[in-house]
């Protein structure tokens, strides 16, 4: 069966999951993987789904234009491969949990998303928040990590803590409950 990533943004409002589910359930569309989340005001949803052989790139893109036309919303639709790409995580990748706390500057994602990257860790999830209340700001950072069985997962704490403390901020990374999506 045929798997395609479907993104749509738009403006936040009531609605819009029904909308775009409601067409892909006429489809005989299967929802697998999906995410979704409000930022500053914005929706944005990502979904892996699984639609029958007969459904084409071409026909799901134009049966969403309606709902896509209605709410506003920046929808696109891509194929997606049967086969993982090389550098898709391992499948006996353990799953870790990290957090990153801080005043908010420029560069804690990319300095943080950095070293991860050198060291083949794949970020499954990641998250932001500014928290806190408005006088004493707290920048908040939550990532879920794919690392590698190769990876000394001690290291990686020492030298994630070492990235956080050149950027201003604290960080700490711990195994994942098996049970949290």
């Amino acid at each position: 069966m045929p798997h395609f990533a479907l993104a749509a943004v738009g403006v936040d409002r009531p609605g819009i999951v029904a909308a775009v589910t409601g067409v892909l359930l006429e489809l005989g569309v299967n929802l697998e993987d999906t995410s979704m989340t409000i930022l500053r005001g914005q929706f944005a949803m990502m979904l892996v789904v699984e639609s029958p052989e007969s459904l084409t790139l071409e026909d799901l893109g134009r049966a969403l234009e309606p709902v896509g036309s209605a709410l506003d919303l920046a929808i696109t639709v891509r194929p997606l491969s049967e086969v993982p790409g090389p550098d898709a995580p391992s499948p006996d990748a353990a799953r870790y949990t990290a957090s990153v706390y801080g005043a908010d500057r420029p560069g804690i994602v990319h300095g943080v998303a950095s070293l991860l990257a050198s060291e083949g860790v794949n970020i499954v999830d990641l998250s932001t928040r500014v928290i806190g209340e408005p006088d004493r700001p707290v920048y908040a950072m939550f990532l879920e990590l794919a690392v590698p069985a190769t990876a000394d997962p001690g290291e990686l704490g020492r030298r994630l803590q070492a990235v956080a403390a050149d950027l201003g901020v604290d960080a700490t990374i711990h195994p994942s409950d098996a049970d949290i999506l």
